[in-house]
């Protein structure tokens, strides 16, 4: 891992932008306080585009910071700066024209979309998995946050490191996810927002009944994909401290 750049935030945050080999991230770490033990960290998930995420990932990061966890993220292949990946911008265009023909998105769209990116993202978050724990002030345990929830789901089944999760059901899902997401076990809180546009809500629901975990709450809100409210994001965060800290 190499920092590329440092700022301390205006409430006692310091970001640091590093590169693991070709994938930039991005790292958060609580202002430090006297005798504090090493902070518990948060995989921040999101859907590409560390550049375009950013607002809202760094909202996120700060707002776990102030309950004094560390906070990274990574781009993810095929998004921001990264080379572009010829099948997943295929897949992306077969999408969009099916979505906006109104049609039903096939199976063979979604698997060609999603699978590859699982495959090659979650060998990507958990190098950089090794890569934070090395740091010092950060030890386990480790929560995943954030979407896309194809690439949260695996992490939870192959991750022995992350103990619970938050995922944003807000992308599409395979059906071969749904045997994956039977060997999870770990406490999961789901987010779904009821109109968003661009998520098959009945897969959402499907996925989570498929869930192992003996633990998991499906948090449901009317409105689109970028309207998740304030008070169903305190309740993720809480979800989190509680089984973290």
């Amino acid at each position: 891992m190499h920092f590329t750049s440092e700022r301390r935030l205006d409430d006692g945050v310091l970001e640091r932008g590093f590169t693991l080999g070709e994938i930039p991230g991005i790292l958060w770490t609580p202002a430090p306080a006297p005798a504090s033990a090493p902070a518990p960290l948060i995989l921040l998930g999101h859907p590409g585009g560390l550049h375009k995420m950013y607002p809202r990932l760094a909202g996120r990061a700060r707002h776990s910071a102030a309950e004094g966890f560390a906070a990274a993220t990574i781009e993810l292949p095929g998004s921001g700066e990264r080379p572009r990946w010829a099948a997943a911008e295929r897949a992306r265009a077969d999408l969009r024209r099916a979505l906006e023909a109104g049609e039903p998105v096939g199976d063979e769209i979604i698997d060609a979309l999603i699978l590859p990116l699982a495959e090659k993202a979650v060998p990507e978050w958990q190098a950089a998995l090794d890569a934070l724990l090395s740091l010092p002030g950060i030890d386990g345990p480790v929560g995943y946050s954030g979407g896309v929830i194809s690439i949260g789901t695996r992490l939870a089944v192959v991750e022995p490191r992350i103990s619970a999760a938050v995922l944003f059901a807000g992308s599409f899902v395979p059906r071969a996810m749904f045997e994956e997401a039977r060997q999870v076990t770990i406490p999961l809180h789901v987010l779904l927002q009821w109109d968003d546009e661009g998520n098959d809500r009945q897969a959402a629901l499907d996925l989570f009944d498929a869930f192992g975990s003996r633990e998991k709450t499906l948090h449901a809100n009317l409105g689109g994909h970028t309207g998740v409210p304030q008070f169903a994001g305190d309740a993720a965060a809480q979800f989190l401290t509680r089984h973290l800290k």
